[in-house]
């Protein structure tokens, strides 16, 4: 991170004051820096006696004539140990790079570091400072082969007091990465810098890195001697909103969606701006690059391998970048699977029998030598240093879906058991009104009521009324038409793409088994057609079956669609991006909130930074491969506009607006399940509440005065940016919780904590387990269902298996999808779980009562580990046992590395 070389708001005249002494000192640490160069090229050509006594030189006149360095006069002896990170993967160039810093630190010119003390100073009004550099390497090596340890020595007053803030110069050519620093020497024994943070090189930008203690102070107490360093690193974050911003900068800014098209590659990639008037929707961190040629509005790209800015620490660490690189590397290796069979076939090429899919997980795919020997010799090595099975072999592994039974996604039982316990949990409501009525405008869209009868219902309620069934609540829907049917004409135009906007009604039987018992395909009127609308249900005959899961499969294309586009992008990771923004740019790393939340915001902005450069782009993964294509990102502003608030984000808001639990106040969150067996809300509800209690708890520990949350500037304009710059298209909404009250507080950071890690999780880590295989969940259908009448329905009558699978993606749609849902649903290496908390923020919070908080909300998760893992050996839970049913584990709260469908990350982190 970095101090910002231009600001919005002034400095004050004694943060200038500061400012323009460290300037001058640094400015003549610089001058001698030129001569540095010298010992650099005696480095690289290896000379060690000439570099040892060039740098012995260097350090004796560097001493004699710089005297920046503190004497060693009458005071306190103290000493800084500054621990850094090197790189565990290293390049020649990085070794030689390492022997210049190495040499630098030993000779005590490549770190510059000063203390400042939390008293104020009577001359400059500021804090009380001294400075040293880093010099040497301690006696004992660190026990990590990629970390390294310096010491710098200080000699301060004994009036000096406790320091509070550190101010760090690298004055070498290459940033660093700082782990932490530890100062030794004064009364209150050692006192922790845990930063974990790059600091830019002086040559990037002249100005200094801000590092504050391991206390958590909220404004009013701010020690006086760090209160102006304190507004100074905020303004540094916010930057001007102006320029191009580069890669070593740690500016947080808001922009809308204007860099998803390219219209100056191709026409066909242009896309709409996405956020404002028109098309709402959050704001994502603003990079600042020029606008295209050919549409002003829209901002230049920057295309694979080159890098889209984040602020620094919040790019991937090299561990995660590893995995992620793996994954993509896989991707990429798995697509030319369907492409060597597009070029032998001279098209792209539907999956002709089940067989065809099996193989994928079986015997993997040999890739042929005949077209081109070179290419396959390249891919053969490529290969051979991923995959350890044989040369040229590719495999998929086997999805969680059919692993314990091959046949199950067939089954009506599992269809809407994954309504319940799916990869998709959150989108079945309970069906409160009959009949069923639209909301869209009559004269554009048809007649709003539905075609499902009441005949058609009650046929399959076993002798209930449908107001029975709705009394006793036993009718539930899965509802896409409104939020599709606008888009269906539009997305029907695109080649190999046919949708329907659908309506699924299930039954909860007396047995506690969830059956769809109709489903509803529409298409956009016309005016031979006004109510083109199409009912199916499960008849008992082979073509109404086959006829059946074609209906279904267009039912799961457009719940995956949904699911990606609005519960999983836009519900999670983008709505999170402001919330992340706005706490950098008005939450001092010192306030507490911000080292609450700061385990939560791990990551999020990379990985939706490259989701803006290959998945959710203009020709991306998912218009490639999912069925609104070019509309995507257009689907998700509407559903943004017309369901998103914050307040139905909270999970027993989310559970009680779609009827899926009423309140009760007999238990323990106030709310009781519609279904007693809804693994996602049941598990969910436990976690939910084991963060509200860990919330709570933290709030009332820092926020125990009357009126302290209203005095709070730094938490109120954090609040409001998140709503009127974050959310900006939707400020005036009433719906916005109020920020008066520690319990205002609590429910606002209990919501987005439980978005970050338990939401995402549940509806990310099973994408692969569940869409893995194309049948269970194909992400598009490329056929409407045949008519009688229609040409192709004597094909079908014959042929109703290659029917079905031509329905489906093709074989290069399926197996790049597969590819990127396997990469989304690994967990990386380094991910850091919901119960390690205590663990990671014990080195960020120097506060004894809060890491006891910590500690009983890792045991709370334990505990509901192990109620997860009872609950999913009860025989009476169906949903989540029985014969070949895979048990609910997405909410289980560890996990290792790899696809595991569980594990609650702290953050969105894929």
């Amino acid at each position: 991170m970095f101090i910002a070389q231009s600001r919005s708001t002034p400095l004050s005249s004694e943060i200038q004051h500061v400012f323009t002494i460290r300037r001058k000192k640094i400015s003549q640490i610089c001058r001698y820096n030129k001569s540095c160069c010298k010992i650099k090229a005696v480095i690289q050509s290896g000379n060690d006696n000439k570099t040892v006594k060039d740098a012995n030189f260097m350090e004796k006149s560097m001493e004699e004539s710089n005297g920046l360095l503190v004497s060693s006069g009458k005071g306190r002896d103290v000493k800084a140990v500054v621990t850094l990170r090197k790189k565990i993967k290293e390049k020649i160039s990085d070794k030689i790079e390492d022997q210049w810093e190495s040499l630098m630190n030993g000779i005590g010119r490549g770190i510059l570091i000063q203390l400042i003390s939390q008293d104020i100073d009577p001359v400059t009004k500021s804090g009380k400072f001294a400075e040293s550099y880093v010099r040497g390497w301690l006696s004992k090596p660190s026990d990590h082969p990629h970390i390294v340890e310096y010491a710098a020595n200080f000699t301060v007053p004994h009036d000096f007091g406790r320091p509070g803030a550190i101010i760090i110069t690298n004055l070498l050519d290459k940033e660093i990465h700082l782990v932490q620093i530890v100062v030794h020497g004064f009364n209150e024994g050692p006192l922790f810098f845990s930063v974990n943070t790059w600091i830019h090189s002086q040559k990037d930008n002249p100005e200094s890195r801000i590092i504050f203690q391991n206390q958590a102070y909220l404004p009013s107490q701010t020690p006086p001697g760090i209160k102006d360093l304190r507004r100074e690193d905020l303004l540094s974050i916010r930057g001007n909103g102006k320029g191009e911003r580069k890669l070593h900068e740690r500016i947080y800014d808001y922009d809308v969606y204007n860099d998803l098209g390219n219209p100056d590659k191709s026409e066909d990639l242009a896309r709409p701006l996405v956020g404002g008037k028109e098309k709402p929707y959050p704001r994502r961190c603003r990079t600042g690059r020029g606008p295209t040629k050919k549409d002003p509005l829209a901002e230049r790209r920057i295309g694979k391998p080159h890098p889209v800015y984040v602020p620094r620490d919040e790019t991937f660490e090299e561990i995660k970048q590893n995995t992620f690189s793996a994954g993509r590397l896989k991707a990429l290796l798995h697509n030319l699977v369907p492409l060597i069979a597009a070029t032998l076939s001279s098209s792209d090429i539907p999956f002709t029998n089940f067989t065809d899919i099996d193989k994928l997980y079986k015997d993997g795919v040999v890739l042929n030598d005949d077209n081109d020997p070179q290419k396959n010799k390249f891919l053969s090595e490529i290969l051979d240093k991923v995959f350890s099975v044989s040369k040229r072999l590719l495999k998929y592994e086997i999805p969680a879906i059919i692993r314990r039974d091959r046949f199950a996604w067939l089954r009506d039982n599992e269809f809407a058991r994954q309504a319940l316990a799916g990869v998709n949990p959150v989108n079945i409501e309970l069906l409160r009104e009959f009949p069923i009525v639209s909301k869209l405008d009559p004269a554009v869209y048809g007649p709003p009521d539905s075609a499902i009868t009441r005949d058609l219902i009650e046929q399959e309620l076993n002798g209930m009324s449908v107001e029975e069934a709705i009394q006793d609540k036993r009718l539930f829907i899965l509802d896409y038409h409104d939020m599709l049917l606008p888009f269906i004409g539009k997305m029907n135009s695109l080649p190999g793409r046919k949708a329907y906007a659908s309506r699924t009604l299930f039954f909860y039987t007396s047995r506690g088994v969830l059956r769809p018992i109709v489903v509803e395909l529409s298409l956009p009127p016309t005016p031979s057609s006004p109510r083109n609308k199409r009912i199916f249900s499960h008849g008992q005959d082979a073509t109404n079956h086959w006829i059946w899961n074609l209906a279904k499969a267009h039912v799961c294309s457009n719940d995956a669609g949904v699911h990606q586009l609005v519960n999983h992008w836009l519900r999670t990771h983008a709505c999170m991006e402001p919330y992340i923004i706005a706490t950098h740019r008005h939450l001092s790393s010192m306030h507490p909130i911000y080292k609450l939340l700061h385990p939560h915001m791990r990551y999020t902005l990379e990985i939706n930074a490259l989701a803006r450069q290959s998945l959710i782009n203009g020709g991306g993964v998912i218009e490639a491969c999912f069925s609104p294509g070019r509309y995507s990102m257009e689907i998700s502003s509407a559903a943004y506009k017309s369901m998103w608030r914050f307040d139905m984000e909270a999970l027993p808001a989310d559970l009680i607006r779609r009827g899926m639990a009423v309140e009760d106040t007999s238990m323990p969150l106030g709310v009781k399940l519609v279904i007693e067996d809804y693994p996602y809300a049941a598990d969910g509800l436990l976690i939910w509440s084991a963060i509200k209690e860990y919330v709570e708890s933290y709030v009332d520990h820092y926020y125990s005065e009357p009126n302290s949350v209203t005095s709070d500037l730094e938490l109120q304009g954090w609040w409001n940016e998140i709503k009127n710059k974050g959310h900006v298209d939707k400020k005036n909404e009433p719906w916005w919780p109020k920020l008066v009250t520690k319990e205002d507080l609590s429910g606002i950071l209990t919501t987005m904590i439980w978005t970050a890690s338990a939401q995402h999780a549940a509806i990310n880590f099973g994408q692969y387990p569940f869409g893995g295989y194309v049948p269970n969940r194909p992400t598009l259908m490329r056929k409407l269902i045949p008519h009688e009448d229609d040409p192709s329905y004597e094909n079908f009558i014959l042929h109703p298996e290659y029917t079905f699978l031509a329905s489906l993606p093709t074989q290069l749609q399926a197996t790049k999808v597969m590819a990127v849902q396997d990469t989304l649903s690994t967990h990386s290496a380094d991910e850091e779980y919901m119960y390690q908390l205590h663990e990671i923020q014990q080195f960020s919070v120097n506060d004894h009562e809060v890491l006891k908080i910590l500690k009983r909300f890792s045991a709370k998760l334990k505990e509901i580990e192990h109620t997860i893992n009872q609950r999913n050996k009860d025989i009476r839970l169906k949903n989540r046992s029985g014969a070949g049913v895979p048990p609910y584990e997405l909410l289980l709260p560890t996990s290792g590395p790899g696809v595991t469908c569980r594990g609650i990350p702290n953050s969105i982190s894929i």
